[in-house]
């Protein structure tokens, strides 16, 4: 027997019951489930990074769940339920896929002879994106301070916020149209980063700069990466990645010489840095 989503349903609907249910599910609120939400959906992450694919199943199961709390506590509140959420996104998903679906019913398909090109799917979505983003109630509400970056989430990652505020302004034609300015601009954002530093040191400026400018770098960075067709996250955390490994590298590098990582001096570590790159690109031959 293989249960299905109308029994995980029923399972969430057992767990908030309020006589009957688990003490610790019927506390929780929308905001206080949030932190396990982020937490799952970086654990599915993880999975896929690590081609850990019998835990991805495992992983995908708790993001899932999320979406089921979340739905039976709209259900609680008469806000909407998972089949409305379901229902929602088949809509949204149909009506932003003209390409596919050209009479906006899920059964339609398009003429594979008469497909359109890659340029015009993208400016039809983002048209359509954009309509949206205009019908919805706080944006008539709010007329006046309607922007087209909205719908850009605030809770995201800065890095991930970045390219995407940095990708909706492009797609607007706020972009430079070649990659060397923006080559031009790190250089500008690194003499003010340490301009901002040996003033702020000295006393001369406040510290306040160096956050403000050491931000304006970073946006720079994720503006080089999106020219260079780059996942600033996805190069990131591989870049951490890497750190981690050569790390542990010099840790059992040291304990197989008998050496104490805490009592080696900066250039000794270096120099063990420096053998376990040398190891790594004689691997890569």
């Amino acid at each position: 027997m293989s249960y299905s989503i109308d029994d995980l349903k029923t399972l969430m609907t057992r767990l908030r019951d309020p006589e009957s249910g688990c003490p610790w599910d019927t506390r929780q609120s929308y905001k206080t489930i949030v932190p396990h939400t982020i937490e799952e959906a970086y654990e599915v992450a993880d999975a896929i990074d690590r081609e850990d694919y019998p835990h991805l199943e495992d992983e995908l199961g708790d993001l899932l769940f999320q979406v089921i709390f979340y739905s039976q506590m709209g259900k609680e509140d008469n806000h909407f339920d998972f089949d409305s959420v379901v229902d929602n996104l088949v809509r949204k998903l149909v009506r932003r896929h003209p390409h596919v679906f050209p009479e906006g019913t899920l059964e339609s398909r398009i003429d594979p002879h008469n497909r359109p090109s890659e340029a015009d799917i993208k400016a039809s979505w983002e048209r359509i994106k954009a309509e949206e983003r205009a019908a919805k109630p706080e944006a008539s509400a709010k007329a006046e301070s309607s922007s087209r970056l909205d719908g850009i989430a605030r809770t995201l990652p800065a890095m991930v916020r970045a390219e995407k505020l940095q990708r909706r302004a492009a797609n607007h034609g706020f972009d430079w149209p070649e990659v060397e300015p923006v080559f031009d601009k790190l250089h500008e954002e690194i003499d003010e980063l340490k301009k901002a530093w040996y003033d702020a040191s000295s006393g001369d400026g406040p510290a306040e700069a160096v956050e403000d400018e050491l931000g304006d770098l970073l946006f720079v960075c994720v503006n080089l990466a999106r020219f260079m067709k780059v996942n600033p996250e996805q190069a990131l955390n591989s870049t951490n990645h890497k750190f981690e490994m050569r790390f542990r590298a010099i840790e059992e590098h040291l304990e197989r010489e008998g050496r104490d990582l805490d009592g080696e001096s900066l250039e000794a570590l270096d120099a063990v840095w420096q053998a376990v790159k040398g190891v790594e690109r004689t691997r890569k031959r």
